[in-house]
Order: C-alpha cells, then structure tokens, then sequence
C-alpha cells in the first residue's frame, strides 16, 4: 500500500481506531490464537484500522521475532477489511528493523514511537524519523510524547518527508498543538494527519476536534466496543448530549480509575479484556496488574457504560 491510499483510509474513518492488547498464555508466552481471536473482534466490531504491537499493545515488551508473528497474525485476522499499522521504535537502527519486520509480515504501515531514553534535540529527532521513514516502503506516522516532543518546525520537517504522512500527539499541550496544525498548513499545503493520542482520547476529543483533529486512538475499543462506537457516532454526528452522557458516566469516571495505578492505561484495559470473556494474559514486567478492588471498579464502570448506551436506544 503506497502512503496516499493508507493516507485516505485513515482520514475519514467508519470506527474507532483499535489498539488490540497483546495475548499471553498462563506461563507469560504469547498467545497467537487468542491473539486472532481477539483481533478479529474488533475488526468485526466496527474497527476502522488496526494499530498492533504499539503502546496498548506491549510493543516494549515483545522480542523481535514475537513482534514480527504478531503483526502477522493482525495482517490475516484483518483479512484485508481495514489497514494493519504496526509500531516500531527504540533507537534508530532498531526502529529501522523494527520497521522492517512489519513490512515482510505484511503491515499497511507504522506508528513510530519515540526513540528510547535520550533526551534529544530537534535536529537529532528529525534525522531519526527521517532515517526510519527512508528505511521502509511502509508510510509513518510519527508519535509525539515523553522524550520526542516537536516544535512546529521540525513538524514541518516531517511534514516534507517522503514517507511520513502524521503526527499522533501524545503531549496534550493544545497551544502547540494549534501552532503546529497552523505551521504546516501554511508551509506545507496538503493532506498531513493529526491523532489524537492521549490515554482515553475519548476525554480530550472535543478539544482535539476545535482544532480539527478529528482522529483519536481507542483503548477502551479493546474491552468495550459498543461504548466506543456510540461515542464515536455521537462526535461525527454533533449528537454533544450523548457524548456528554458518556464521558460524564463512563470516560471520566474511567480516567480517574485508570489513574489509580502507574502502567493502568495498558493493565487496566486488558483486565477489562479479561472481564469481556477472553483471556489475554496479564501484562508483562515492568507493568503490573491492577489491584482486584480496581477490577471490580471496572466491571461496574463497564455495567454502567451499558447501562448508558440502554437509556440512548
């Protein structure tokens, strides 16, 4: 898929974008039928792409060659239906074969995350995804947070890359956001996108959509899809009562749950995986499972959520 057709699939998107959890076996091994499973899903769900092995998905816990199967196994499960996106990152040379395990395994293109540990400048940042981009047919899209935060210039570098066709910001810092948006139209006219990609976009979306992002990643997709589509439908449509409703009785209460916990944003979503009737394993060290009164806070907050989308029907 060349980066113009991935480009348009992604720009107006049916459904939310779907970040699948990765699936473990009782000993901690990956678990590729669940893993399909689990994928297929969301694919049948309403998912408009799927964006595997990335942050939801453990992508720093994954050894190369379980990276690469895993991202096959989207690739089928997704059985063409909608685009495969995989992650890569870590420093340059491992980005680049990062990136070039998602290609032979059939990806439509990558999120590249950003680079491990080091504190960075904008030169060095640039050349980074630059060298990740010209590595690989794949089209990139760049994610902005922790250590690899642009300036709106150095967006417009990557704007003007071959091969780089988005920005996911994961910052939040909506001035820069503006700037940025506004930067790159004015230098480089065209269709370069934006997601938002905080933890639960859901809750900063509205914000997000005045600046005319209209793209967000969907966690909570993982473990309650009919949540995230209605929430979805309601944005598309201008329907604020049901997107108020949502994100008073379940986003925000969600949020400040998944707050209780440092790595909750990937455990707390797969535990609501588990909750749903699949088991895909607990996470991997360094992150660590919630606490069991957290768990039974998410299957409340999950029957309330139901409970939600029953008073809009």
């Amino acid at each position: 898929m060349t980066p113009a057709p991935l480009a348009a699939r992604l720009r107006d998107p049916s459904g939310p974008l779907f970040f699948p959890v990765t699936a473990y076996g009782p000993d901690g091994s990956l678990d590729l039928d669940v893993y399909r499973t689990h994928v297929r899903q969301g694919v049948a769900a309403g998912a408009a792409a799927v964006f595997a092995c990335c942050g939801t998905g453990e992508f720093h816990a994954l050894l190369p060659e379980e990276f690469e199967a895993s991202v096959r196994v989207a690739v089928e499960a997704a059985e063409g239906r909608v685009p495969v996106l995989a992650g890569a990152g870590y420093g340059t040379a491992l980005a680049v074969r990062y990136a070039r395990l998602a290609a032979d395994a059939g990806a439509d293109g990558l999120l590249a995350m950003p680079p491990y540990l080091v504190q960075a400048g904008q030169e060095g940042l640039l050349r980074h995804y630059r060298q990740v981009a010209s590595a690989t047919v794949l089209p990139v899209i760049v994610y902005q947070r922790d250590n690899a935060v642009f300036t709106p210039r150095t967006v417009v570098g990557l704007a003007r890359t071959e091969g780089v066709i988005g920005l996911k910001d994961g910052l939040g810092d909506l001035d820069l956001m503006q700037r940025v948006v506004s930067a790159v139209r004015t230098e480089v006219p065209g269709d370069f996108l934006y997601f938002n990609g905080l933890p639960t976009a859901e809750q900063t979306q509205l914000a997000y959509r005045a600046l005319g992002i209209t793209l967000y990643s969907s966690a909570v997709f993982c473990f309650v899809p009919e949540i995230a589509l209605a929430f979805h439908r309601a944005l598309e449509t201008g329907d604020l009562p049901v997107a108020h409703r949502l994100l008073d009785g379940f986003y925000r209460p969600f949020v400040e749950l998944r707050a209780q916990g440092r790595g909750y944003a990937v455990s707390l979503v797969k535990a609501g995986v588990r909750l749903r009737g699949l088991d895909v394993g607990e996470v991997r060290p360094p992150l660590h499972e919630p606490a069991e009164e957290h768990v039974k806070q998410l299957a409340q907050l999950i029957e309330r959520g139901h409970a939600l989308l029953e008073e809009d029907a």
